[in-house]
């Protein structure tokens, strides 16, 4: 403008360092961009300080690129980090010694066309990398992705890098103009230099380079690259003891299809209110979900890929639950499983990834078998009366799509009727021979349960049964056959479609292998976005997921004492005048000192992660601030709570009340601390400490010692037969005088459903089965059980049971045919 003479530009003062020995001037953040971007549009002239810059940036970025063991152009790019609408998130990154910005080593970003840029200053070097990063799979028919992050804290566990799958129109503008300087003889540098005034300041651009000068120090030096040691230290939750006290979960979600795995196996899969598959709340057995079972042919040998449902030890197992996904590693028999759960965030679809790889020196002929049992109801509705409940599904198998759809009839044309399928597909070995099933009666068999179902003893295949099953399930079988030392690859699909023709367009798109690889790409990308949403981190994470273990399955580790629980005197009614309805889970934290305002952060957080995850709890935080600052702190926890992703839960059913302890009378605080499944307290220590609080230590029970060995049970006797009965079926009849109805059971020989018999008077009763299962009531036989009724004619499971054992040898059995059958013929006469 004319305010200063051109010899007075020279004496402006820029910070300058050195690399490669060479000086150059120092950027904000060491990017290429900032560096070449201008010669883009302007001439360079040789020998000068612009141009020994230029060339010597280029030279570090090499240089770096060859010791981080990468490819090399660093820039400011998009990186592998999204928003709550799943965008790339965008800033500069650089190279270490040529920013002023601190914390560039912490980040490895490569973008592309950072080497497109470098084309003007070093083309072949440029050529060479763009070559490699081609071969490295960056480029697409459209061009380069937009980078490939390799920094370790935005990458899943076991993955080196991510792509960044977008395209930026000013970067790929930028790679065309650098283009066109080779091919087309600088047409924007001819057209710069032909403006009167940029001639009038091209001294500028010739600045020579200083002799000596004061050299800015480099700002630090790079990371190295993640080792294996630090790779354990990821946020990680990984459990070798499938039988601990307590099931461990996981929780996957995409917002509408939930998925909880608990550490042993089981668990559940729900699509917004409806469960998908059966499950029940059971600590102890936890057999319920989707499983997937494993045969050895040759040796009849029977496992699942998890410790549920089979029980059967595994000569290694380790269950890993890392963000987005959750994995069980097992060796048996010289066969490896390594199962990959995951929930995809485009489709309502879980996918179940199991690698099997043969370890022996043979070729193994084995059968792998998918098992879950079909709901599609709310999961009230099905705990209620599940018998009824299975009538009104009907399944459909799909042979030449290897899958199986579901759909349940709708009560009203207004009632919607959502499509379950099921597929399953293998990779990687040969195929001899694939079946389906679809009534559990014929999968499991009368009397026996997921642990030791027929179908898994029986060598044939599924008997393809579909249509209007009295009790439905999906189940494929593939018989497929492993070479020594090699691996099959078992995908396994369900997913829900709000019609038939969503339901077979996903059978029909998840038939492509490489789909698997994507539902873990976008289920990990979608769990950073959902962290990010709730600012935190994958170690808070974790935590949540402890927590989501107690809240889901009844623990006492974080429950009030039993002293206070024998204290209460108020039932669930006693709730409704503080809001809350006492149908979902309670978790209650107190807090009475501003100075621990911390944990009710910690709790808002992991409420809306569970939220996000798809488990429904009240968050109930107990104001009890003794001193004159009550409403400062009341003040506080509001702020908390309305600050982040829960402000539109306040004192609604599954969200946070905040309740003063000057409102509570004691009765009910009694209530409110019986009640909870967990109770958290600001004297109790920080949330990491209450978190791993075990249950109180139980004295265990004396194992029995024998003092003789069983001798081998004796061969079955077989059942004697009466000729005096009446109707005489095979099993049973009446007695000549009709007062009696006989039934003859063994091992293999048992009634094709329940025979049962009531025993009540006006106000108490039971009912008993031909094989002894019985449910006991008072008053109401529906309102008031004082023992489960589980309502399963197949397995006849019961809450009630008798067992006999010999002292000396420690043999036991039950003196009716069910929980644990003789090995000679029961009677039994109703």
């Amino acid at each position: 403008q004319g305010h200063l003479p051109q010899e007075s530009w020279f004496a402006l003062g820029r910070l300058l360092t050195t690399a490669g020995g060479e000086p150059v001037l120092v950027s904000w953040s060491g990017s290429m961009f900032e560096y070449l971007m201008p010669l883009l549009v302007m001439p360079t002239y040789g020998n000068s300080l612009l141009d020994q810059t230029c060339r010597a940036a280029v030279e570090r970025q090499i240089e770096y690129g060859r010791q981080r063991g990468v490819p090399w152009g660093i820039s400011e790019s998009g990186y592998n980090s999204i928003d709550a609408r799943l965008n790339y998130q965008y800033r500069a990154f650089g190279v270490p010694g040529l920013g002023l910005k601190r914390g560039l080593a912490e980040d490895l970003v490569i973008a592309p066309y950072a080497s497109a840029l470098a084309l003007m200053v070093s083309p072949r070097e440029a050529c060479a990398n763009l070559q490699r990063l081609a071969a490295d799979g960056i480029a697409s028919r459209y061009g380069f992705y937009e980078a490939i992050d390799y920094t370790p804290a935005r990458l899943p566990r076991r993955q080196e890098s991510a792509v960044v799958r977008s395209f930026m129109a000013h970067h790929a503008g930028m790679s065309l103009l650098s283009l066109a300087r080779h091919v087309l003889d600088r047409p924007m540098q001819q057209r710069f230099e032909s403006d009167p005034l940029f001639r009038a300041t091209t001294l500028l651009l010739q600045e020579r380079i200083p002799k000596a000068t004061a050299f800015h120090p480099h700002t630090g030096e790079f990371s190295e690259m993640r080792s294996a040691s630090e790779e354990e230290a990821l946020p990680l939750r990984v459990f070798a003891n499938p039988d601990s006290v307590a099931p461990e979960v996981q929780l996957l979600s995409n917002g509408r299809y939930h998925v909880m795995v608990t550490h042993a196996g089981g668990g559940y899969s729900r699509w917004k209110d409806l469960a998908v598959t059966r499950w029940r709340e059971d600590s102890t057995c936890d057999n319920w979900g989707s499983f997937c079972y494993v045969r050895d042919v040759a040796s009849g040998e029977v496992w699942s890929t998890t410790h549920q449902p089979t029980l059967t030890p595994a000569d290694k197992y380790e269950a890993i639950f890392s963000e987005a996904r959750a994995e069980f590693r097992r060796t048996d028999f010289d066969l490896d499983t390594h199962t990959e759960i995951a929930v995809s965030p485009e489709d309502d679809v879980e996918m179940r990834r199991v690698t099997i790889t043969n370890r022996s020196r043979t070729a193994r002929t084995i059968e792998v078998t998918s098992y879950a049992e079909i709901v599609l109801a709310p999961p009230a509705a099905d705990a209620l009366h599940p018998a009824f409940s299975n009538l009104f599904v009907q399944t459909e198998i799909i042979r030449h799509r290897q899958a199986i759809v579901c759909t349940r009839r709708p009560r009203s044309e207004h009632e919607p009727a959502p499509w379950m399928m099921h597929l399953m597909s293998v990779h990687g070995a040969k195929v001899l021979d694939i079946s389906y099933e679809t009534d559990r009666m014929r999968f499991i068999g009368r009397g026996n349960t997921v642990a030791d179902p027929h179908a898994m003893s029986d060598l044939g295949a599924l008997s393809g049964t579909d249509g209007s099953v009295l009790d439905p399930i999906v189940a494929i079988r593939y018989r497929i056959t492993l070479e020594a030392e090699q691996s099959a690859t078992v995908n396994i699909a369900s997913g829900i479609g709000e019609t038939r023709a969503m339901a077979l367009s996903l059978v029909e798109k998840y038939q492509d292998w490489r789909l698997a690889d994507r539902v873990f790409e976008l289920a990990w990308t979608h769990c950073q976005a959902i962290l990010q949403q709730i600012n935190a981190t994958e170690a808070e994470a974790q935590l949540y997921g402890s927590l989501a273990g107690k809240i889901i399955f009844a623990n006492s580790a974080l429950r009030a004492d039993p002293s206070i629980l024998l204290q209460n005197l108020r039932g669930q009614s006693g709730l409704w005048g503080y809001s809350i309805s006492g149908d979902l889970p309670i978790v209650l934290l107190q807090i009475g000192d501003p100075a621990n305002i911390d944990l009710v952060r910690q709790l808002v957080r992991a409420h809306a992660y569970w939220r996000l995850k798809g488990l429904a709890a009240d968050l109930v935080i107990w104001n009890e601030d003794h001193t004159g600052y009550r409403q400062q702190l009341n003040d506080q926890i509001m702020g908390l709570i309305a600050a982040g992703v829960e402000a539109h839960v306040i004192d609604r059913p599954g969200g946070i009340f905040v309740r003063s302890a000057e409102h509570i009378s004691n009765e009910d605080r009694i209530l409110l601390q019986t009640v909870p499944r967990a109770i958290l307290s600001d004297d109790r220590g920080t949330f990491v400490e209450q978190i791993g609080r075990s249950a109180p230590p139980q004295t265990p029970t004396p194992r029995l010692q024998p003092t003789r060995r069983h001798d081998a049970e004796a061969p079955v006797i077989p059942a004697s037969v009466r000729s005096d009965l009446i109707f005489f079926n095979g099993l049973g009849g009446f007695t000549p005088d009709a007062r009696e109805y006989v039934i003859t059971t063994a091992p293999g020989h048992v009634t094709p459903a329940p025979w049962v018999n009531v025993l009540a008077n006006p106000h108490f009763g039971t009912v008993v089965s031909e094989s002894g299962r019985a449910y006991t009531w008072g008053e109401n036989a529906h309102e008031f059980r004082l023992t489960p009724w589980h309502d399963d004619p197949v397995s006849d499971a019961s809450g009630e049971a008798f067992y006999l054992r010999d002292e000396e040898s420690g043999h036991y059995w039950s003196p009716m045919p069910l929980p644990s059958r003789g090995a000679t013929p029961y009677v039994t006469r109703h």
